[in-house]
């Protein structure tokens, strides 16, 4: 049984159809990448998962069980952690504070200590200033802090929507370099991104949407070899 599965999804906003017949699936263990252009219908499809946003037509199940029937709040103890673009993060509270508000759900509340024990270990910057104010970080520290606090959920399905979003170059990498580590420790990942390179180079396959359709899927490696693709996003 697939982790999650989407089947003849269309969805949009009022009259405004943006999604159309989008079929994805993902299995436990997996990080799978979403990418396309600003404007493709990532961030719509991400909040009907999330149940921020109602669908037309179509399913969308997670192991097996109808996700759209599902309240957000209630995702959160299911396992589903989601990383929103712009981090999401309390400015005014301690990165401390900010961390154990990725605890207060009834599988991970015991849990607590140990959990902010690995998370640290993963994410030393975060413990050289645990106390200090979120607000004092760099834009890169606030997205591992992002990271950490959806961690600190134990999640079975980490969501990133769109991570390296007004970062710097080199610090695209530390983040994708952080997700890396993750990977390496087992973490189910859904990853939307237009940085289309670095997401396949993460995830083991993908799915590419423009304008609301699926227009291409497979292989991390075999979407980076094809020639539409490196056409239309590596401008070669």
């Amino acid at each position: 049984m697939h982790m999650l599965k989407i089947e003849n999804l269309n969805a949009g906003y009022d009259d405004l159809k943006v999604l159309f017949d989008v079929n994805f699936e993902m299995n436990e263990g997996e990080i799978v990448a979403l990418v396309g252009s600003n404007g493709a219908g990532k961030t719509t499809l991400l909040r009907i998962i999330t149940g921020a946003l109602p669908i037309k037509t179509g399913k969308v199940e997670w192991y097996g069980k109808d996700l759209t029937k599902i309240p957000p709040y209630k995702q959160a103890e299911m396992g589903i952690a989601h990383i929103p673009q712009g981090r999401g993060i309390l400015g005014t509270l301690s990165i401390k504070d900010n961390l154990f508000m990725g605890t207060y759900n009834k599988r991970t509340k015991t849990k607590r200590a140990d959990l902010l024990a690995k998370t640290l270990d993963t994410f030393p910057i975060l413990k050289t200033r645990l106390h200090h104010l979120a607000g004092t970080l760099s834009g890169g520290q606030q997205q591992m802090l992002a990271i950490g606090r959806a961690m600190m959920m134990e999640p079975k399905l980490l969501i990133l929507d769109e991570p390296s979003l007004g970062l710097a170059p080199i610090i695209v990498n530390e983040v994708f370099e952080i997700l890396q580590t993750l990977k390496g420790q087992g973490v189910s990942m859904l990853l939307i991104e237009q940085n289309l390179v670095k997401a396949l180079e993460l995830a083991s396959r993908g799915y590419v949407l423009e304008t609301g359709r699926v227009e291409l899927q497979g292989e991390s490696g075999e979407l980076l070899k094809n020639p539409a693709i490196r056409k239309a996003y590596l401008g070669i």
